[in-house]
């Protein structure tokens, strides 16, 4: 009898969320009209656009995709058309983690039930809440499958801040950081990295304590940047600013996708999730907020610090059977070797102020990338 050769499992399917700034035109500040935007780019996308909780910021989100190509091209759509629709108004969309021009504070807020919670909930936090980040959505076979692979990607989540870092200007002035929106979201009761759970029944159990308390307002106030979704059979990671180009997010979540891959396989072979002391965790975060891929990072392992660069490198080396068996390792060597050499988002919003001088071009910059 000829053995057969098994095949390799195909990938699981993945989806992007990216949060967009609305601004206006002429004054480059946050305008309240993100609702124009989403009217007539619904037309287009579907449910695949919608509001957000301030009327300054919109979401659009892709369907599940098989394959990098298929994310990149429905990232790549989406963008045109609501940067198409903002331009029509006398807007721009913006693809940054925080606002390089001053806008209001607090930020008009859309209106409903949840909404008026979360005012009464978190009263000031909502005042700095114009946020965007970049969420990517991997599919799992169960919530408890979701929930330990999370254990096991808690120490990675410092590492993809830093490659993502996009938010260094807030209130009109350089923060000095390089992601602020982590800085400003970590003050929230729920936000940052998640403890370790036993299992998704200890996950339901924690979550149960936190509504008991009143530090939510319903499950879908879970901040932590790693969770099981609530809404779909996935794991979603939850870390990122938004990224400036759709390149840029699609190569990000393709490498997600290949470490919570490798992640997977090491829990369904046993292995304990690395122990991670939560005050190292927190500081690798907030190195990782201050200097992006341009300092030291904390090395996951041995808890020291080494070049943010080579911390990327050792992750690329670690997913790169992931990768080709996905057909993707080139394309993600690609984007993270242009990273090393060029700069995040940040890098990059600080050298178009430098040029320029002023908070505007850096805005009509990012407008211009954000649109492809």
């Amino acid at each position: 009898m000829t053995p057969t050769t098994r095949q390799p499992a195909p990938p699981p399917r993945f989806g992007v969320e990216e949060e967009f700034l609305v601004v206006d035109a002429v004054t480059r500040a946050p305008a309240p009209r993100a609702a124009d935007v989403v009217g007539a780019a619904s037309a287009l996308l579907g449910e695949r656009v919608s509001g957000e909780i301030t009327t300054l910021q919109l979401e659009t989100r892709t369907d599940a995709c098989d394959t990098l190509g298929e994310l990149a091209a429905q990232l790549a759509e989406a963008r045109k058309v609501i940067a198409d629709c903002a331009r029509t108004a006398g807007l721009r969309v913006v693809a940054t983690g925080t606002a390089p021009v001053a806008g209001a504070v607090p930020p008009p807020m859309t209106v409903g039930p949840r909404q008026s919670r979360g005012n009464e909930t978190y009263r000031g936090l909502h005042d700095e809440l114009a946020l965007c980040a970049l969420h990517v959505h991997v599919e799992m076979p169960s919530r408890q499958r979701a929930v330990l692979v999370g254990n096991h990607l808690r120490p990675y989540l410092p590492l993809l801040l830093t490659l993502t870092a996009n938010s260094p200007y807030w209130d009109g002035r350089d923060s000095g950081y390089a992601s602020w929106r982590t800085t400003v979201w970590g003050r929230w009761p729920v936000a940052g990295p998640p403890p370790v759970f036993d299992s998704a029944e200890h996950y339901d159990e924690v979550v149960q304590r936190l509504l008991d308390t009143g530090a939510l307002v319903d499950r879908a106030t879970i901040f932590w940047d790693v969770r099981p979704s609530e809404r779909h059979p996935t794991l979603e990671v939850r870390v990122a600013d938004s990224a400036v180009t759709a390149e840029d997010s699609a190569r990000y979540a393709a490498l997600v996708r290949a470490l919570v891959v490798h992640l997977s396989a090491a829990v369904e072979a046993g292995e304990p999730a690395p122990d991670v002391a939560g005050e190292l965790l927190r500081a690798a975060y907030w190195r990782a907020a201050r200097d992006g891929l341009d300092g030291e990072g904390v090395d996951p392992r041995s808890g020291r610090l080494r070049p943010a660069t080579a911390l990327a490198r050792d992750l690329l080396d670690m997913v790169e059977p992931v990768l080709r068996a996905h057909g993707e390792h080139d394309l993600v060597a690609g984007w993270l070797e242009r990273l090393g050499a060029d700069g995040t988002g940040a890098r990059h919003q600080r050298s178009v102020a430098r040029r320029g001088g002023t908070l505007a071009d850096v805005v009509d910059h990012l407008a211009e990338q954000t649109a492809g």
